[in-house]
């Protein structure tokens, strides 16, 4: 789940600051709820244990500073056999920072899923359901879904701060530990190694990716850790986007506008929205950048020439796009779009409308997808805990935790372009391969943004492949994005991705 740290900085300013992380008393050991399962996964018939895990990460002076939880599935083995040590596993985590794990479990990776098959008309009340998910990669890997602390179930103790967990290199750090735990408990080391990461967790990802190998400068030790893959849905790795001046984030919406503006009818009959993205992109590869570039110094009629040509491609007046001087942010379109007919889009995905006039003062809240779909997967993911996953814990699940962990974030001295850490890391691993998944109607981290991070990060560009589904920042929202993301997961994991 996103959450964008430029919408919130302002809402955050204003908000009370909250008291500290309360401590939590540890038990003797780490807490486990195991329970089993079977189903079909594509099309192999399974069964599988699944496992909620507790994690113990130590301050330096070895006491226990957090307990961490993960959702393992695991392929079970029979009575006798023992697990296969070569079967890939695949590390999860959603973004925020502040988010649990819950939307890519309940979305997409997690044997049941949310019935939530309809964006257009979504469901917004209880009692929600979950049904069997097909689409679950569980056939071609085993799945461990974490919760950083501070999410989920994970909390900070008595002996941790949040200054050792909530920033940029304190939780990539916080996350490698848990995986290292992880793959030590369950005699897994040598297992060939994915993460597949959402929103904000895509820089967890990059940093990870980094930090795995060790080294005097990184984790002061030979970790010796390498990835097979990496695949980042949704990615915000480029957090130096967005300040004054800076036109690539016009640049990189553009495609993301155009196949929104196709996708509710406002541009050329018989348009389709890759086709659209496609023209976007020719327009904005031949004419738009040189124009941004030009700034003051555009000629009047060349300027009103491609307030035009955008017009034809995001469905809304020249006159308005000359109003706002060529460039259209994702929350202007979004109120624009649709504004003749009293309604406004989603920022997090723009398929998702209310009405224009109930718009409200939470940039997040009262966004048009998220307004509408967290209901539905906090409820699911709640009564999936308790019914089938059998746990029991005092402490209440926290989805997304904004204020406490999103408000005390840690970005270090200046916003940056993570995806460097990840070039690194291909640079290190010539076999390290990377996904890069995004959805068309994602007005937060559109799809040209992410093409055009990877192209300024120095990663390898032959063993980057890019594509793109119809949904919004939660590329699995909808049967036909979730199938095509279910089949490229697949086929990435068994190294048949083309």
């Amino acid at each position: 789940m996103p959450i964008d740290r430029l919408i919130l900085a302002a809402a955050l300013a204003l908000a009370p600051l909250a008291a500290p992380l309360p401590a939590h008393a540890q038990d003797a050991g780490p807490r486990a709820f195991i329970t089993k399962g079977q189903g079909t996964f594509g099309t192999t018939r399974m069964a599988y244990d699944a496992a909620e895990e507790e994690f113990i990460l130590r301050s330096p002076d070895g006491k226990a500073a957090a307990s961490v939880f993960a959702t393992s599935y695991l392929k079970a083995g029979g009575k006798t056999a023992k697990p296969d040590a070569s079967r890939p596993v695949l590390f999860v985590f959603n973004g925020g920072p502040g988010s649990a794990s819950l939307w890519l479990h309940m979305g997409m990776l997690g044997p049941q899923r949310i019935d939530f098959d309809d964006p257009d008309h979504p469901q917004t009340t209880a009692p929600f359901h979950t049904v069997a998910n097909a689409d679950s990669p569980l056939d071609v890997a085993d799945l461990v879904l974490i919760d950083p602390p501070g999410t989920g179930y994970s909390r900070i103790l008595a002996d941790g701060t949040p200054a050792m967990f909530y920033g940029v290199e304190q939780d990539a750090v916080a996350t490698v530990q848990v995986m290292e735990q992880w793959l030590a408990r369950h005699g897994r080391m040598n297992a060939p190694k994915y993460i597949l990461s959402e929103s904000y967790g895509t820089v967890r990802a990059a940093v990870v990716a980094r930090l795995l190998a060790g080294g005097p400068t990184q984790t002061g030790q030979m970790d010796g850790i390498s990835l097979n893959g990496v695949i980042l849905l949704g990615q915000a790795m480029d957090m130096a986007h967005g300040a004054a001046g800076d036109d690539r984030g016009y640049l990189g919406i553009l495609p993301s506008l155009a196949a929104t503006a196709c996708h509710f009818h406002k541009v050329a009959p018989g348009c389709t929205p890759q086709g659209q993205v496609d023209a976007a992109q020719a327009f904005v590869d031949d004419t738009y950048l040189g124009a941004l570039h030009a700034g003051s110094r555009l000629d009047p009629a060349r300027r009103a020439a491609v307030a035009q040509a955008m017009a034809r491609l995001v469905g809304l007046p020249a006159e308005t796009i000359l109003a706002n001087d060529l460039r259209l942010s994702g929350a202007a379109f979004a109120r624009l779009l649709l504004a003749a007919e009293g309604r406004r889009t989603g920022l997090y995905d723009a398929r998702f409308t209310l009405p224009l006039a109930a718009a409200g003062p939470d940039p997040v809240a009262d966004d048009p997808a998220m307004a509408q779909y967290v209901p539905g997967f906090v409820a699911a993911w709640d009564a999936y805990a308790h019914d089938t996953l059998k746990i029991t814990l005092p402490q209440p699940y926290k989805a997304i935790a904004f204020r406490d962990v999103n408000g005390a974030w840690d970005y270090g001295p200046s916003p940056s372009n993570y995806a460097t850490d990840l070039a690194t890391a291909m640079n290190r691993n010539p076999a390290l391969r990377v996904l890069v998944g995004t959805g068309l109607y994602d007005l937060v981290t559109p799809l040209g943004t992410a093409r055009d991070t990877m192209a300024h990060s120095g990663a390898p560009a032959d063993r980057v492949a890019f594509r793109t589904y119809p949904a919004g920042h939660m590329a699995y929202l909808g049967r036909e994005a979730r199938q095509a993301l279910a089949a490229d997961l697949r086929a990435f994991i068994t190294g048949s991705l083309r």
